[in-house]
């Protein structure tokens, strides 16, 4: 089945084909990986982070930032490259943040970041892509 709500669509099998067994789990069923386990929390170099699945400029390496949370965090996204939605999973009311070009799950959104936008973009290094500035 296709979800024909987003630019990008693929069917479940086409998801499954072209993403790895985690991706998968955290793109299309919304799971979370383990905190410290994506090599991007070391990532430092100037660039942009791309949905895995699209390949949609997500985020600018200007706005990482280190949280302490073991997943990499972002002060605000590409101009009109995420979407958000009200996520009450777990018994637990969160932003959950999601590419708005092919709709896989990124992670969440959290209103305890630094200036300027005071917002923390929590999200899964398995979704994203590192594309190194040139």
């Amino acid at each position: 089945m296709l979800d024909e709500t987003y630019e990008v669509t693929r069917t479940d099998e086409e998801w499954r084909a072209m993403l790895t067994p985690e991706q998968y789990r955290v793109m299309r069923d919304h799971g979370t990986e383990r905190p410290g386990s994506c090599a991007l929390l070391q990532e430092k170099r100037s660039g942009t982070f791309a949905c895995v699945g699209c390949g949609q400029k997500l985020f600018s390496a200007d706005t990482k930032f280190e949280s302490g949370t073991g997943w990499p965090s972002y002060g605000a996204p590409v101009e009109g490259s995420v979407g958000i939605t009200e996520d009450r999973t777990y018994g637990m009311v969160r932003t959950e943040v999601h590419c708005a070009r092919c709709g896989s799950h990124l992670g969440h959104v959290f209103p305890d970041g630094p200036p300027p936008t005071g917002l923390r973009y929590c999200i899964n290094g398995v979704a994203l892509e590192f594309e190194p500035e040139s």
